[in-house]
């Protein structure tokens, strides 16, 4: 808990913290009002399927181009141009008057959601440098609590009973909040790196990164889709129970993500992604009991041993020697991305080719394929 407390009692490591739960809290306040618009729209689910493409698409477009931009704005001016950009980007879907404008503004809203999650994270990746500190894991942290602000946001709805004045109070409170702080960071620049030319030997490392980050987004997107239905189908577990699965790996996610600066100041981040793994291991092996509570454990454990490794292989992309940390970033986020939305589609064919169960063996796989490649990082440090 030492991170949580130095970003609680430092306002120079708070303010960029809150920019990532800011952006869960924009992002997930959004998401409750995904069944409002589609009724308003009068859209079926495989249009809405497309509009949120649009959003995916977003966010992979501005990867590419993200670290020119924060290498000509700096990374503190990017990070704050982001918050603004995502304020006024997060009332366009629900403002939307007709199905295109939707798609265009999910799209808007993709390109601010981007560029502030490789700012952000590239911000910290700075500060750690600059400061000797270590506070990348309970910033991911505060991404989850932002979540769950927006959900419990969900109960203000029928208060509310107007969609865009629930989402313009929350995005006006969050830019307030960031307005008051923004002063801690937004004239930080990227210390100088000196690159490398292009080699495969310089591309290792981010390509086993990004591997593992795939895995880790996926892992996170098929817990999220199909938890629920799995303890429905497989477990055979009470309907009141349908949700526990996602609930323990969202509480075990986001304590892991407070203690894992702790833990990896004093193993190192490889070792810590590879005790993650296991600890990931473990919660499968839980879940595919097919017994109901033994399986919410699992999802627990699954939570932990995937919480600490986002935050690590950002910290390490950062850190790539002869690599820009906002590349390093970039790419790792970009192909993790690319998992969180694939990953559940995937297992989705999985399940309807062969059972639900397949799905989760696959995961449980995966899980030791990332502990096999930490093997091909251990010779680097933090």
């Amino acid at each position: 808990m030492k991170s949580l407390y130095l970003i609680l009692s430092n306002p120079r490591y708070f303010a960029p913290a809150f920019v990532f739960a800011s952006l869960n809290i924009w992002f997930g306040t959004w998401a409750i009002y995904i069944p409002y618009v589609k009724d308003k729209l009068e859209i079926n689910k495989a249009d809405l399927g497309i509009a949120l493409f649009f959003l995916a698409l977003g966010v992979f477009t501005v990867f590419p181009i993200a670290s020119k931009i924060i290498d000509k704005l700096g990374v503190g001016k990017t990070t704050w141009w982001g918050v603004l950009f995502c304020t006024l980007a997060a009332l366009l879907p629900l403002a939307s008057p007709s199905y295109e404008l939707l798609c265009v503004s999910l799209f808007v809203f993709g390109l601010s959601n981007g560029i502030t999650d490789i700012a952000m994270n590239t911000l910290v990746t700075e500060l750690e440098k600059e400061d000797k500190v270590q506070f990348m894991s309970a910033a991911h942290g505060f991404f989850s609590l932002g979540g769950v602000v927006a959900g419990l946001g969900s109960f203000l709805m029928p208060v509310f009973e107007n969609p865009m004045l629930h989402m313009g109070l929350i995005a006006l409170i969050v830019l307030i909040i960031n307005l008051i702080f923004k002063r801690h960071y937004v004239t930080i620049k990227s210390a100088p790196v000196e690159k490398e030319p292009f080699s495969l030997k310089l591309f290792k490392p981010l390509f086993v990164l990004g591997l593992i980050g795939f895995i880790s987004f996926a892992s996170e997107g098929a817990v999220v889709d199909w938890s629920a239905l799995y303890l429905k189908e497989i477990t055979l577990a009470p309907s009141h129970l349908f949700g526990a699965g996602f609930l323990a790996f969202s509480i075990t996610m986001t304590l892991g993500r407070f203690l894992g600066d702790g833990i990896s100041e004093r193993i190192g981040s490889i070792k810590i992604v590879a005790v993650g793994a296991i600890v990931a291991i473990l919660g499968y092996f839980g879940i595919l009991s097919e017994n109901s509570l033994f399986a919410i454990l699992g999802f627990a454990l699954t939570g932990l041993g995937f919480s600490v490794m986002v935050p690590e292989l950002f910290r390490i992309g950062g850190k790539v020697k002869g690599v820009d940390s906002a590349q390093g970033i970039a790419f790792i986020a970009g192909i993790g991305y690319l998992g969180f939305l694939s990953g559940p589609v995937i297992l989705g064919f999985l399940a309807e080719e062969f059972t639900l169960r397949t799905s989760f063996w696959t995961l449980l796989v995966c899980a030791f394929l990332v502990l096999l490649l930490t093997w091909t990082l251990r010779g680097k440090r933090n």
